[in-house]
């Protein structure tokens, strides 16, 4: 059975129109070492890695589609916001990350790895 994944939490901002969104509702952060694309859609913030993972591309200098997936701006491959799923068919993945809306702000977590899934 695999490890359950422990989470380090980052705070972000206080209130999520304090992040620096992009008219696209999208934005890049750097947290804890890795760049980060944060997605909003329907009032929830969202996050993935920064790049697609097929050529590179920047994905905030992309677009949000209307079922919510982000598309890259390079070849328009789509992503779930909600699991990193490609769902344009390709079979890329995107790292995905947990955001949480708290009283005092909104949180990013990052995993953290362990040796073998012991520490």
């Amino acid at each position: 059975m695999p490890a359950e994944k422990t989470y380090k939490w980052y705070k972000i901002a206080d209130d999520v129109h304090e992040l620096p969104w992009q008219e696209n509702r999208m934005c890049e952060m750097e947290v804890a070492g890795k760049q980060i694309c944060l997605v909003l859609h329907n009032n929830q913030v969202m996050a993935c890695g920064a790049r697609c993972p097929h050529a590179g591309g920047y994905l905030s200098e992309g677009y949000i589609d209307a079922t919510g997936n982000i598309v890259c701006p390079l070849h328009r491959y789509k992503f779930s916001t909600a699991t990193g799923r490609n769902v344009s068919g390709e079979g890329y993945y995107l790292t995905t990350y947990p955001v949480e809306k708290r009283d005092d702000g909104i949180y990013i977590g990052i995993e953290e790895k362990r040796l073998f899934g012991l520490f």
